[in-house]
């Protein structure tokens, strides 16, 4: 009998990559996604998919039972996000993740794949972390994933093993398409503009992942022995994710020809700087590689990309924190972020 999986945002970037690639593994998965992004796609997605649309603060017990595993990608998902409200974000990335997990060991979810981030790491210069590092978080999201790894930490136990996948910052194309990640950033503005805007001074040191792998990896995190993943964190990526800004900026540049890299070095831009180790996921997921290198697969984000580029690089369905804005505005949402026509 093929394992039962919930997925919480598979709607959204990394969940409509993940959702097909588990069914193509056989998995029974159903999804639970509240609509933010729903307008924000790029391509055709799934259409054999169960789901349905709910906010994750809602969700009972009773709609858990019968899953072998929760994978919980719904969160606001990035520092802009974050800092929109931060009471949002606690609310959302921390109290109803813990509270999701909870709810998920009480009606026999074995196996809980929380969507975490290295930016927890926060600022460690040019030295590297790992999973053993103190956590430095420098923003309200950042706060948000290492206070929610605690309280769910919490709720382990005999039969329910979370399981924590740091992502570094995450690239490449999804039916859901981001553009306000690095790597795809400087790819659209290359393709849009013919420049790549680096507003730092592009030292800092950032762990970059292809949203391919990152599916690749919560994949491996189903299916490992509970023994070996349990309660566990684990940083997602290899040591050639490990890129400065610069350096990704030269690679889109070789990529997109006639672009130019501009580097503004404003004061006040982010200067944030980790480099993550490895180690602990080639140990506990000796299944997982990084398959797609930025070099290798930077050519098939600019394919994929450049018949949109123009048009979506200043398409706010594209940046999170200013479609959200948009769904305020025109009251899509209400004042506690919860869409319209989804009941509390």
């Amino acid at each position: 009998m093929s394992q039962r999986v919930l997925i919480t945002g598979h709607r959204g970037y990394i969940g409509s990559v993940l959702a097909p690639r588990l069914l193509e593994r056989g998995y029974e998965v159903i999804g639970v996604d509240a609509g933010y992004f729903d307008a924000c796609a790029l391509a055709p997605s799934w259409s054999s998919l169960r789901e349905w649309t709910a906010d994750i603060r809602d969700l009972s017990r009773a709609e858990l039972r019968g899953f072998d595993a929760v994978v919980h990608l719904a969160a606001l998902s990035n520092d802009p996000l974050g800092e929109l409200n931060p009471a949002w974000t606690e609310e959302i990335n921390t109290r109803a993740a813990i509270r999701l997990a909870e709810l998920a060991r009480q009606a026999g979810v074995a196996r809980f794949v929380f969507s975490s981030s290295c930016i927890l790491y926060g600022d460690a210069g040019d030295a590297e972390v790992d999973e053993t590092s103190p956590p430095d978080p420098r923003t309200v999201y950042a706060r948000s994933k290492g206070e929610a790894e605690r309280g769910i930490a919490g709720v382990a136990g005999p039969g329910f093993s979370p399981v924590f996948l740091r992502n570094g910052t995450v690239w490449g194309f999804s039916p859901r398409m981001r553009l306000d990640t690095v790597v795809n950033n400087l790819t659209a503005s290359a393709l849009a503009t013919g420049r790549i805007t680096i507003h730092s001074d592009g030292r800092p040191w950032r762990p970059v992942v292809h949203v391919e792998d990152v599916a690749a990896a919560f994949a491996a995190a189903l299916e490992a022995p509970a023994h070996l993943v349990h309660n566990q964190a684990i940083n997602v990526g290899d040591r050639a994710s490990n890129r400065t800004v610069r350096e990704v900026a030269r690679v889109v540049a070789a990529a997109v020809p006639g672009s130019m890299v501009e580097q503004l070095a404003l004061p006040g831009a982010d200067q944030r700087s980790y480099r993550a180790r490895f180690d602990k996921i080639a140990a506990l997921l000796p299944g997982f590689r990084l398959r797609r290198p930025l070099e290798d697969g930077i050519a098939q984000l600019v394919r994929d990309l450049a018949p949109h580029a123009g048009r979506a690089f200043a398409d706010p369905r594209f940046t999170r924190q200013a479609w959200l804005k948009r769904l305020i505005a025109s009251g899509a949402v209400d004042a506690n972020l919860r869409p319209a026509g989804v009941a509390a």
